[in-house]
């Protein structure tokens, strides 16, 4: 489905009288996801991510394709439950930051059931939700 899009940026102070708008055509799906068969979505719940922009409700594209690295925010796989966190990797450690002081990081040790699902690329969300 291709939406209305206009190629120049939006000012986010005072705009510019002079500018000329051009008006063409964008894909979200080409936009958004680099690797079809690969992406998928999920819906963030709880509070651990607010201060790396994701709220509950908000829509993360993943991409499974995509090597994680040191830094990436990740969906991972802790003892079966589903999670989004910061990857870190130190000295061969694995920790999955939380982006929020009051939630707890998680340090990854060998007898936990541990697996990256994928890194996340995209978060949608409605303007709303924004404090």
């Amino acid at each position: 489905m291709l939406l209305t899009f206009y190629e120049e940026g939006v000012e986010c102070g005072f705009p510019s009288p002079a500018r000329d708008y051009t008006e063409g055509s964008i894909d979200l799906n080409e936009e958004l996801i680099h690797h079809p068969n690969s992406t998928f979505v999920v819906r963030a719940r709880g509070q651990s991510m607010i201060d790396a922009g994701i709220s509950t409700g908000d829509l993360i594209i993943v991409d499974r394709s995509l090597k994680p690295q040191n830094g990436s925010v990740v969906i991972a796989v802790l003892d079966g439950e589903l999670s989004v966190k910061t990857l870190n990797i130190n000295n061969k450690k694995i920790s999955l930051l939380s982006a929020n002081k009051n939630c707890s990081d998680v340090h990854v040790s060998e007898e936990m059931d541990f697996m990256i699902w994928g890194v996340c690329t995209y978060v949608v969300h409605n303007l709303k939700n924004i404090k």
